[in-house]
């Protein structure tokens, strides 16, 4: 074996990404949210009324994934799940008025979030460290084609 379980890119993203993970449940945890829920959430509080396939696509999850979660927050009051006028397939959902109040105390939490990640970085440095994991998600998708 070349490299030691430490020397592997993908064990540090990992790793970070647990730690991430670990930290925002700490935060959500009050608010009856999960993680991955809440990203969901944050696609709704930036533009309500998306649909569950738009969803799916910008989180990078399969759409049974996305329909879990959006059942999980619809049972919780936090959005409703609505059949299109347009095609009465797809479903759209749309926060309540739970799920608009509840923006106003994670949206906060998300921002500081992103702050505490950010710090000491400079713009230049961020710009940097978004093209290099770009370029890692390149990687790995072609990988999975």
């Amino acid at each position: 074996m070349k490299l030691s379980i430490q020397d592997y890119i993908s064990i540090k993203i990992h790793n970070i990404d647990l730690a991430l993970t670990n930290y925002i449940k700490s935060k959500l945890a009050d608010y009856n949210l999960a993680p991955e829920q809440n990203l969901v959430m944050m696609l709704l509080w930036e533009e309500d009324g998306r649909t569950q396939s738009q969803i799916a696509e910008k989180i990078k999850k399969d759409k049974t994934n996305v329909a879990r979660m959006a059942s999980n927050l619809e049972q919780k009051g936090f959005i409703k799940r609505v059949n299109s006028v347009e095609d009465r397939r797809v479903l759209k959902l749309y926060l309540t008025s739970v799920g608009k109040s509840l923006g106003e105390k994670v949206v906060p939490i998300a921002e500081e979030f992103n702050e505490t990640v950010c710090k000491g970085f400079s713009q230049e440095e961020l710009n940097e460290l978004e093209r290099l994991l770009s370029k890692i998600n390149h990687n790995v998708d072609r990988f999975l084609r």
